[in-house]
């Protein structure tokens, strides 16, 4: 039976974890070896690392990290941020990741999205959609959420999908670090429109906000920082929870 996944998301600026708000606002609070190997040891499924400014200023600075990381954490990492090229990827898998997100360089070229999924599989490629609610629509964003795309978030989903990307994050910079819950309308609308598995990014405050989400949405997985950044919960009641109300988790 298809398993719920509670991943564990932490967003890295020169060597330090970092967390805002809408994706703004960056603050240091603390070292990601610590936090990784914290999250691994209370149960967390999987986890994201993420260069919150790598797109910005040309470059990954994440692999010291993740080969550290990988010493005392054996779990799936997903590694994000400046990943531009196949020699990129190559470099993460190598390093110990399990997958790479991608979302500027994708939304610059499709064809880097299909060429990294005919070199290393779907299973190791996850598109990314990072978006902004106008109106009555998403559009997705670039560069860690600095810049407009002008491009619509959930065509942006299907295009990733019919390039071959073998799940979606998607993100939501409204929600993004403020706890109060995710924008089930944007998660509902991307799981509607597309038929691979969905990570939903941006708003957890509570257990209930993940259930309510799940029932809603239908979503694969949840990306999570801020609830346990802050230590507003652990991933033991958190897993408690969701399986008392019916949620197929991992244990």
């Amino acid at each position: 039976m298809h398993k719920f996944r509670l991943i564990g998301r932490i967003d890295i600026n020169n060597e330090n974890v970092v967390k805002g708000k809408c994706l703004e606002g960056l603050r240091k609070i603390g070292n990601p070896e610590e936090f990784a190997s914290r999250y691994y040891k209370s149960g967390i499924d999987e986890l994201v690392l993420m260069d919150a400014v790598a797109s910005l200023y040309d470059r990954n600075s994440l692999i010291k990290i993740l080969k550290e990381t990988c010493k005392n954490v054996f779990i799936p990492i997903t590694i994000g941020g400046g990943i531009r090229n196949l020699e990129d990827i190559q470099e993460a898998l190598n390093a110990g990741a399990d997958k790479v997100a991608i979302n500027s360089q994708g939304l610059r070229d499709i064809n880097f999205i299909k060429d990294a999924v005919r070199n290393y599989g779907s299973q190791a490629i996850i598109g990314s959609v990072v978006a902004r609610e106008f109106r009555y629509s998403w559009e997705a964003f670039i560069d860690n959420a600095k810049h407009r795309s002008g491009v619509d978030a959930i065509d942006w989903a299907k295009i990733l999908e019919d390039a071959g990307v073998g799940e979606i994050m998607v993100t939501s910079i409204d929600r993004d670090g403020r706890m109060k819950g995710f924008d089930s309308k944007l998660i509902k609308t991307v799981t509607e429109s597309t038929k691979i598995p969905i990570i939903a990014c941006g708003g957890a405050g509570s257990a209930s906000d993940i259930s309510s989400m799940i029932n809603e949405t239908n979503c694969d997985a949840v990306a999570i920082s801020s609830i346990l950044h802050y230590e507003h919960t652990s991933i033991e009641k958190l897993k408690d929870s969701l399986s008392k109300n019916g949620v197929q988790i991992r244990k």
